[in-house]
């Protein structure tokens, strides 16, 4: 179990206090993180506010299931790619009420990485509807670590992207 960490802690409570005044609801869609930021997201007094709902699509079947991940982009480009975090975030703007997801998929560790995916390498994705569209953007992380660090480096990037929005 991954201890509560202050600084991320504190990065959640900021987020939620800024969707909170914006008026806006999150979704999370998570995979090496295993929901963590939802977890760290929902440790905050009154999230039912401005959170809406998290997925935690581990396996390729369950992001294909739950928010539409095409089979062919999994095959395609892998389940840690830019493609797919941007059909998990977008994906999950489409089937709920929230105004902005956050995506992740990567290679936590401490197996599992490839020479094109190695240990660390984590996607994010970021989609927010405006109006009656959606923009999406991407970004990738290599984070250096063990598991932990990696899923806990991975949050913290996942927070702070979410507080630029």
């Amino acid at each position: 179990m991954i201890p509560d960490d202050p600084t991320l802690m504190a990065l959640a409570l900021a987020l939620g206090q800024q969707l909170r005044s914006q008026g806006r609801r999150l979704v999370t869609v998570e995979s090496c993180t295993g929901g963590y930021v939802a977890k760290l997201l929902t440790d905050v007094a009154g999230s039912s506010q401005w959170f809406d709902c998290g997925y935690v699509t581990y396996s390729n079947t369950a992001k294909q299931r739950d928010v539409g991940v095409h089979p062919q982009t999994l095959l395609r480009e892998g389940a840690v790619s830019d493609a797919v975090v941007r059909e998990m975030a977008e994906g999950a703007i489409a089937r709920t009420h929230a105004d902005i997801a956050i995506s992740l998929s990567g290679v936590a560790g401490p197996d599992g990485g490839t020479p094109r995916h190695p240990v660390g390498s984590v996607w994010f994705g970021k989609a927010q509807r405006e109006g009656d569209a959606v923009s999406c953007f991407v970004q990738h992380r290599q984070f250096d670590g063990d598991r932990d660090a990696v899923r806990r480096q991975s949050a913290a990037v996942a927070l702070r992207w979410l507080l630029s929005a």
